[in-house]
């Protein structure tokens, strides 16, 4: 699916205190935006709202020209969302969280799974409980959807943390190739990014704070 999302005039609010406000920006296939910003600038709430996972306090965000709240369906459709938390069950194993988490939209074959833990160095691991991983497998399980057939519009939160260099750099090269095949990517990082696919930009919430 085609796709272009555009924030209008957006203000968010937490906690009773205004975040940002008046921010205005489009993505369309092939672009990659890094949100960055000091601490409290509203980075993941920003990214929460382009997930439908928020709404704003002000302003809205546009899916193809259609308010997002009004497109649950179609969003779901074309985005993969990871949160700063792995977001996967301790206590099922690499394969059945990847299994449970694509069955909520698109499911997979267990051989596309397994090929998905291979690519991210977990060969070996598909039937090893989560709980006895380190934080970094435990991530790359998470990391895994990402080499999945799947949707176009990826928000990651902060998707490098507990990444050895070996598998930063790798991510890094598969997030710019997505890009570069019409895909998009949104993402905070406090990591400086070596490899960046030619619609990269940078928004410094710093600059629209209240």
């Amino acid at each position: 699916m085609t796709f272009h999302l555009q924030a209008a005039n957006l203000a968010c609010e937490r906690d009773w205190r205004l975040l940002f406000e008046h921010l205005d920006f489009e993505l369309c296939p092939g672009d990659m935006l890094q949100v960055s910003g000091p601490n409290g600038s509203g980075k993941t709430s920003l990214l929460r709202l382009l997930a439908g996972l928020m709404q704003p306090t002000a302003g809205q965000i546009l899916l193809n020209g259609r308010a997002l709240g009004e497109q649950r369906q179609a969003l779901a459709s074309v985005l993969l969302w990871i949160g700063h938390a792995a977001g996967i069950k301790e206590l099922l194993s690499a394969e059945e969280n990847l299994a449970w988490l694509c069955a909520l939209h698109r499911p997979a074959s267990r051989a596309s799974i397994w090929q998905a833990l291979a690519q991210v160095g977990l060969r070996g691991f598909e039937d090893v409980p989560c709980h006895t991983l380190s934080a970094g497998q435990q991530r790359r399980v998470a990391l895994a959807r990402l080499y999945l057939d799947g949707p176009g519009l990826w928000i990651l939160d902060e998707p490098f943390t507990a990444l050895d260099k070996q598998g930063v750099a790798q991510l890094e090269s598969h997030l710019a190739s997505h890009c570069e095949q019409g895909g998009t990517v949104v993402l905070t990082t406090h990591h400086s990014l070596q490899h960046k696919p030619g619609g990269y930009r940078e928004l410094n919430l710093g600059q629209w704070a209240a």
